[in-house]
């Protein structure tokens, strides 16, 4: 009986495992502190530029809270990825690969800031009914960014050495 082609698939599927093998070992190298957060200020700016002018224009419309929050989280997710996938364009993707990576590397990291910034705003008292021009509003807003900040570095840093989240960008820069 003839066993070499037998051999032959063996061999090839051990090198492809190595091959994978190394990967993931690039993928689980340690991560900085550093980065995480350099990873985590790049989602923020892009959610707090968002969150901000959804806050102004809901404002400014009149709109209720639940319509100005509505408006201001997609704001934060569209500047989000907005900042990524220009980035990556800029590097030569085409926009479906831009897309997809923007994804990617912001999903978790924007839903993470918008729902700890948008939970400490809901429970400071009398912040949802603060204007633009008060004290309260802006101390909320950016209380509750500070917080997501220190929230969502950790999260960063975990996904990142695990070759998700910002990691996926890291190609393209």
């Amino acid at each position: 009986m003839d066993h070499s082609a037998h051999h032959t698939g063996t061999a090839h599927d051990h090198t492809a495992h190595q091959a994978h093998a190394g990967h993931a070992a690039h993928q689980m190298a340690p991560v900085t502190w550093g980065a995480a957060a350099k990873a985590t200020l790049h989602c923020l700016t892009g959610c707090a530029i968002g969150e901000i002018l959804g806050m102004v224009i809901g404002t400014a419309l009149l709109w209720g809270n639940v319509q100005t929050m509505i408006l201001a989280i997609t704001l934060a997710f569209v500047f989000g990825y907005s900042f990524t996938l220009f980035a990556v364009r800029r590097a030569g993707l085409d926009w479906k690969s831009a897309i997809k990576v923007a994804l990617a590397a912001d999903t978790v990291s924007i839903a993470v800031m918008e729902l700890v910034d948008n939970v400490i705003i809901a429970l400071t008292p009398g912040a949802m009914d603060a204007h633009l021009s008060d004290a309260l509003f802006w101390t909320a807003l950016l209380g509750g960014f500070a917080i997501a900040f220190l929230i969502t570095t950790p999260v960063n840093k975990w996904m990142i050495g695990r070759g998700k989240g910002h990691a996926v960008v890291h190609a393209y820069h």
